[in-house]
């Protein structure tokens, strides 16, 4: 809306209430009260400026999503460039703080009066978003230099902020407070023409959407090169806890954990691979590991490419059973959810099957072990990769913990709303299956057949997206009979193979590790353990008889399963419950623009179709 429509008008009586109902309408969350009221103690203010400045009909696009992310800045103001006459655009970090000042003298952290614990700097918060914007919105993908970027610290005197000014030294790092008011309102009138922004703003609006710069793709580069990835708000502050707790390493002597949370494509390989990339050029002694074979064996294939120094920098958890302690600076432990009770398996010698927990080997590997992990993406048995069990090991170790979680959503269009509406569907959150009302940032499809799944998918595919079809272990899984796979996946008429067991090719089959990524992979039926940790635009999701919808919920069928991890006697149906949630969890957030379901029993279907109602194709 134009600024001077928010000022004196019954629209700034209930700006909050308008917002948070907006947002619920589009997020399906509710915005908690100290939100709230930020938006109106903040956005007023700014509103006020920009008439003040003679600038009353610049647009003020509130709470802006940043596309294929939940992220949202604060404030982008659209109006016409005072210099060029062409659209210009400035992102506005809003901050209530009135005092603040750098966490032990890292320019990138901060700690705020008032406020608990360390927070990201705003001029690197806010550079981040301009960044993201010109990186994603093809309207301003050409001309970077039309989008800029302040921080407003309107409630701070500039003696009680004055460390954050070292950093504000470009155009999307312009820094302001109250004691700068005029300064910002000289600073707004060099920017903007006192014209209406309104067609700047639509074209921002209703501009296409790049790809992504999705993991795989730029690994290469962000190792070997420079940094490709712009990291986002809590992405950052995870990054620069690292650093911190890698330079106090160097400098004292120190050890600290350092664990990140987040759900499907929130960024923790982003992270991951942001830290390796900077600390390996430093000169750091870093390694990355995984528990996951498809995705370590992924990185060393798109990552290490040409290069077996780089491949030996992904390891495997299990790789550092006789690691020396403190050996490496930096230990980053990538789909840490997929840590085990211990690393011995029926290979281990048994001079080494001595007990220990895998977590305490992968601890004591570095000074700086850093774990990233989702806690609803534990789906074997053996796997205890949580928040809890990895604090309570540091604890007996008398060791720091930093734990960060992210809120950023960036697989599935960036639509919190639909992880939420999974969760809950799998009653992995509480509240019970809800009505899909749709998002304009990603689709849900129910098919009628496994045929009409297959073929949504291969007409998404000749329209130049990826897609991937998998589906719950609820068939038998053969060898390979005379070079060819079988096909075990049969649904009526229709039947697919499932994936390749190891890691060769089968004709034109890619071996397991590569299914996701790899052409041919659209072929056959992807598992859990070959989708998890990846991506794809379109993710087809066959529902076995192994979970069901009684009684308007959904329930697992322990016998129609056929993953031989889940026939032991040890595993009470509770876990067995709990992990098959988790498994169907990560298969249906694995697309970035849609997910196709396709359920075998007849009665979950129809539970499908009500909850999607009209959004149904």
């Amino acid at each position: 809306m134009p600024a001077e429509n928010l000022i004196g008008s019954k629209v700034e009586d209930r700006l909050s209430e308008i917002l948070a109902e907006n947002l619920q309408k589009i997020t399906g969350r509710w915005t908690p009260e100290p939100e709230r009221r930020s938006w109106e103690r903040s956005l007023p203010v700014l509103a006020r400026d920009l008439v003040d400045a003679g600038l009353g009909k610049v647009e003020m696009l509130i709470e802006y999503q940043l596309p294929l992310t939940s992220r949202r800045a604060d404030v982008v103001l659209a109006g016409v460039d005072a210099r060029t006459g062409e659209d210009a655009y400035v992102v506005v970090e809003l901050k209530q703080w009135s005092h603040a000042e750098l966490y032990e003298e890292d320019e990138h952290l901060v700690l705020v009066e008032g406020y608990r614990g360390e927070h990201g700097h705003p001029l690197l918060q806010v550079q981040g978003y301009c960044d993201y914007i010109t990186d994603f919105v093809g309207y301003v993908s050409e001309r970077p230099e039309a989008v800029r970027g302040v921080a407003y610290l309107h409630n701070a005197a500039d003696l009680d902020v004055q460390d954050l000014f070292q950093l504000a030294s470009t155009e999307r790092t312009r820094l302001f407070t109250k004691t700068r008011r005029g300064a910002f309102l000289e600073y707004l009138r060099s920017q903007f023409a006192p014209a209406a922004g309104a067609k700047a703003a639509d074209r921002l609006l209703d501009s296409a959407t790049r790809p992504s710069k999705q993991l795989l793709k730029l690994a290469a580069a962000e190792i070997k090169d420079r940094e490709q990835f712009t990291l986002l708000a809590e992405q950052r502050v995870a990054y620069d806890l690292v650093q911190h707790a890698v330079r106090n390493a160097e400098h004292s002597d120190s050890k600290e954990v350092v664990i990140v949370t987040g759900g499907p494509g929130s960024g923790k390989s982003v992270i991951a691979l942001s830290l390796l990339g900077d600390l390996s050029r430093r000169g750091v002694s870093v390694l990355h590991a995984t528990g996951s074979r498809s995705f370590t064996q992924t990185m060393r294939r798109h990552v290490g490419k040409g290069s077996s120094r780089v491949k030996n920098m992904f390891m495997y958890f299990n790789s550092f059973m006789q690691a020396e302690k403190n050996r490496l600076d930096v230990l980053i432990c990538d789909e840490a959810h997929r840590i085990r009770e211990t690393s011995a398996n029926r290979f281990t010698r048994a001079a080494q099957r001595t007990g220990r927990p895998q977590v305490d080997e992968l601890i004591a590997a570095a000074r700086v072990p850093v774990f990233l992990l989702d806690e609803h993406q534990v789906v074997k048995p053996n796997e205890i990769g949580t928040v809890e069990a990895i604090e309570s090991h540091a604890a007996k170790l008398g060791l720091k913990v930093r734990h960060v979680p992210l809120d950023g959503q960036f697989r599935c269009g960036g639509s919190r709303k639909y992880e939420a509406w999974v969760l809950r569907l799998l009653d992995l959150e509480p509240g019970g299956p809800e009505p899909w009302t749709g998002d304009d940032h990603f689709e849900v499809r129910l098919a009628e057949s496994p045929w009409e799944l297959e073929d949504t998918l291969q007409n998404k595919l000749k329209d130049g997206y990826s897609a991937r079809i998998s589906a719950g272990y609820c068939w038998p899984w053969s060898d390979p009979q005379d070079g060819r796979l079988v096909d075990d996946v049969r649904i009526g008429d229709w039947a697919r193979p499932w994936n390749v067991k190891g890691e060769r090719a089968v004709g034109d089959a890619p071996a397991s590790a590569l299914w996701a990524t790899f052409d041919g992979g659209f072929e056959q039926v992807g598992c859990v353990y070959t989708a998890q940790g990846f991506e794809y635009d379109w993710s087809g999701v066959i529902l076995g008889p192994d979970i069901v919808a009684r009684d308007g919920r959904l329930v697992t069928v322990r016998q129609a399963n056929k993953d031989p991890d889940f026939k032991r006697r040890t595993i009470t149906d509770a876990q067995y419950a709990r992990h098959i949630r988790n498994i169907y969890k990560v298969l249906l957030t694995r697309g970035m623009v849609g997910t196709v379901v396709y359920a075998v029993d007849p009665g979950t279907q129809e539970f499908l179709a009500e909850l999607l109602g009209e959004t149904r194709s």
